[in-house]
């Protein structure tokens, strides 16, 4: 059994199978998903897991080079982003937010129910 803190099967195996500047994007519960991309479903419940328990779970086994948030995010909501080691941040209109989606590995769907609690990650390299 796994000791790192990440145990989900799928969001480990699409970790350990990123190279550098692959893109995924973890959604709030209603981010649309682009038709192709890989949805890894985790919503239980409205709040259940938050856009930050994923989030924290896959920084501690994902080296991120980039991010990006929707300009529409709110100020309290871009912060507790920024504040976590997400590399080089970009705001960008949720528009385009979700034309970027189109190209990411997967989108990883969590039960937030928080305006625009989504973020974009492009890998980085550990070396």
């Amino acid at each position: 059994m796994k000791k790192t803190t990440l145990l989900n099967a799928r969001l480990s195996g699409l970790i350990a199978s990123m190279g550098h500047g692959d893109l995924i994007v973890i959604g709030d519960a209603g981010l649309p998903v682009p038709p192709g991309v890989e949805v890894i479903d985790l919503a239980v419940t409205r709040g259940l897991p938050g856009v930050f328990d994923v989030l924290d779970a896959i920084l501690s086994e994902l080296e991120v080079e980039r991010s990006a948030l929707a300009t529409e995010a709110s100020v309290d909501l871009s912060a507790r982003f920024r504040e976590r080691a997400i590399g080089q941040v970009e705001t960008l209109p949720h528009e385009e937010f979700k034309r970027r989606s189109q190209a990411a590995r997967a989108v990883i769907r969590t039960g937030e129910c928080t305006p625009y609690a989504n973020i974009c990650l492009w890998a980085g390299v550990a070396f």
